[in-house]
């Protein structure tokens, strides 16, 4: 077995639960209602069936007349399709309220956490880490909100199930037998507060072994398998981009095997695994013993209520009412202390949900409002900052000092980890500096509003994305949107000729996951389809994050310089690994380790003994001609 987890309080864990509810309720409500109304009636429907059944057997054994039985078949008849109709009513109703809204629900408790968390905080691998726990428990044994809401289902259908025992086999210990039987001393107080001591004392067995046997489920992670399952028999095996790899180098029979390992591993769900020998062994022993001593018990329930009949205290159908009601009785009774149990296990996961959802907000957020210029007069500068991601005690930036006003075209070059990237993220105010400080217009960004200080930025980072959605919706990044202005900025983006091509113009829906006749859109189309959102945003900085990594180098200087002349009087900041794209903007600046080594325009920097000079030389060699070659 894995490291056991050090079990929560009672007490805690009922505080988390109370909590998980509370949650669900705020997010949808019904769900908990449905439930509710649900597991009540399935609880309470056999027993009324079950009270007719006893009067007819009583009446047909007591010698009652014709038209009493009739009748009382007539209401064991009726009560019986009464209660099948409202089971199925109510099931049918539950079961869409499941099927169609507990998914979406629980993405929406995450999903709204997820985008109001600071980005910092959406970025650390910690917290990724963190999700990514929750959504294996999730999905190894439900465990966590979605464990909480079916224990709660669960815990209304026994709490109800008890009460209708209790209605209806209270008059086994009430009614006595008639003196002169030989039987009447089942009429004892010791008889009954022995009953009373057996139904008490079975429970408890049978719950407790039901709980310690279920207990090797909880304290058993079996997130490692369930992620190795996922990903060699659903990942794996369907994603097409894998598709083409996994043919041309035959690794079919290789995930195969590698599958196979998995499934033999000590963290995965076969009969080699731990929780597997459980099962054969100790776990499985528990299951039997709790099964056993609930069968017990219901053979001393019939024992003592035929003894009483054959006594006289009632007639021989009312052995079947108190026989099925305090077998619903002790079931309900095993069930909610095996519900305990599991609530106590789930305590543990819930925590990992709350760790998550508690997260807080460190990010300071400002209250002056940006001006809304005419005259796009906005400059940003850099004033001595530095940077190191949390978790690490490397410095990302290290004292960068730029400014920029707003009209002018800044390139930013440097190779990979250089910095040129978190400069963006800092720019954006995705992450806030570890030390100096950016002012907007003189004022420090971090006193704006953070959604006014954002609109001013317009950015197509490396990994842009497009949605499966129309093509308009993708430019305006919202339902309702100005249709012609999203035309006129397709257009400008060199996307006109495929738009004039599209089925449905902007209705036309990217990508086939929602719409059969979606469109797939190649690699350029989809970073015109970026720029064209830049466009479409309208703000005074436009950011692109080597959008166009993917293009040759004569490609993305067209790309660059084509946008350059369309961003008109805005700020617009390039960052490229190839310094030919960047020849045209009115300053360039190096970074190499986290800082700015140089800056300048191309035709000074090119000249210059410096890290601009070496980078352009080691690019430019592939593109001249050699003496007995080929350009290329």
């Amino acid at each position: 077995m894995t490291e056991k987890k050090e079990r929560l309080s009672f007490r805690q864990a009922m505080d988390y639960s109370r909590r998980g509810l509370a949650i669900w309720w705020k997010v949808k409500p019904e769900l908990l209602v449905s439930a509710a109304v649900r597991w009540t009636a399935d609880a309470l429907a056999p027993y009324l069936p079950l009270y007719f059944t006893a009067r007819l057997v009583n009446a047909i054994a007591g010698g009652a007349g014709a038209g009493e039985a009739w009748s009382t078949l007539g209401w064991l008849l009726a009560s019986t399709a009464v209660a099948a109709t409202v089971r199925a009513a109510v099931k049918c109703w539950d079961d869409t309220m499941r099927y169609s809204h507990q998914f979406s629900a629980w993405n929406r408790i995450f999903f709204d956490k997820l985008l109001s968390m600071d980005f910092c905080d959406v970025d650390d691998p910690k917290n990724q880490a963190l999700f990514t726990q929750i959504q294996q428990a999730r999905q190894w044994n439900g465990w966590g909100l979605n464990k909480l809401y079916s224990l709660f289902s669960q815990a209304v259908g026994a709490a109800f199930r008890i009460l209708g025992a209790i209605a209806l086999s209270v008059s086994l210990f009430t009614l006595p037998v008639p003196a002169g039987s030989p039987l009447v001393w089942l009429n004892s107080s010791w008889c009954l507060a022995g009953m009373g001591a057996l139904l008490v004392g079975s429970v408890l067995l049978s719950g407790a072994m039901s709980n310690r046997a279920n207990r090797y489920w909880s304290e058993y992670d079996g997130a490692q398998g369930n992620r190795g399952f996922s990903f060699f028999y659903f990942i794996a095996m369907s994603e097409r981009e894998r598709g083409a790899d996994i043919r041309t180098y035959a690794q079919d029979k290789f995930l195969e095997q590698a599958g196979r390992r998995d499934q033999e591993s000590e963290g995965s769900f076969g009969p080699c695994s731990s929780v597997g020998r459980a099962g054969r062994g100790p776990m499985g022993a528990m299951s039997a013993v709790s099964g056993a001593v609930s069968q017990a018990f219901m053979g001393v329930i019939y024992l003592f209520a035929g003894l009483k009949a054959l006594g006289g205290a009632f007639g021989v159908g009312s052995v079947t009412q108190y026989v099925g009601a305090l077998a619903g009785m002790a079931e309900g009774l095993t069930d909610l202390l095996v519900i305990v149990g599991e609530l106590r296990a789930n305590a543990e996961y819930l925590k990992l949900t709350y760790d998550f959802l508690d997260i807080p907000n460190r990010m300071y957020q400002g209250s002056l409002t940006t001006e809304k210029r005419s005259d796009r007069k906005y400059e940003i500068e850099f004033r001595d900052v530095s940077f190191k991601y949390p978790g690490t005690d490397i410095w990302a930036l290290r004292h960068v000092s730029m400014k920029f006003d707003v009209g002018e075209r800044l390139a930013v070059v440097g190779e990979n980890g250089s910095g040129k990237t978190t400069f963006i993220k800092l720019l954006c105010r995705l992450y806030d500096p570890t030390e100096g400080e950016i002012l907007l217009n003189g004022i420090n960004i971090r006193k704006y509003r953070y959604e006014d200080y954002l609109a001013l930025f317009s950015v197509v980072f490396q990994d842009f994305k497009l949605l499966s959605q129309p093509l308009g919706h993708n430019v305006a990044a919202a339902e309702n949107y100005d249709r012609q202005c999203a035309e006129d900025c397709l257009n400008k983006a060199g996307f006109g000729s495929r738009l004039a091509e599209l089925p449905r113009g902007l209705d036309t829906c990217l990508y086939r996951e929602f719409e059969d006749d979606g469109v797939e859109v190649s690699g350029g189309e989809a970073q015109k389809i970026a720029l064209a959102r830049v466009l479409y945003r309208g703000a005074p900085f436009i950011v692109l994050d080597e959008p166009t990594a993917a293009l040759d180098p004569e490609a993305e200087a067209e790309v660059y310089t084509k946008f350059n002349d369309i961003v008109e009087d805005k700020t617009a900041i390039y960052i490229s690994h190839r310094l030919s794209s960047c020849r045209f903007c009115d300053e360039i600046a190096v970074f190499d380790q986290g800082q700015v080594v140089q800056k300048g325009v191309h035709d000074a920097l090119v000249k210059t003994d410096g890290k601009y000079q070496a980078l352009w030389e080691a690019q430019a060699q592939y593109y001249q001609k050699r003496a007995g070659e080929t350009e290329i």
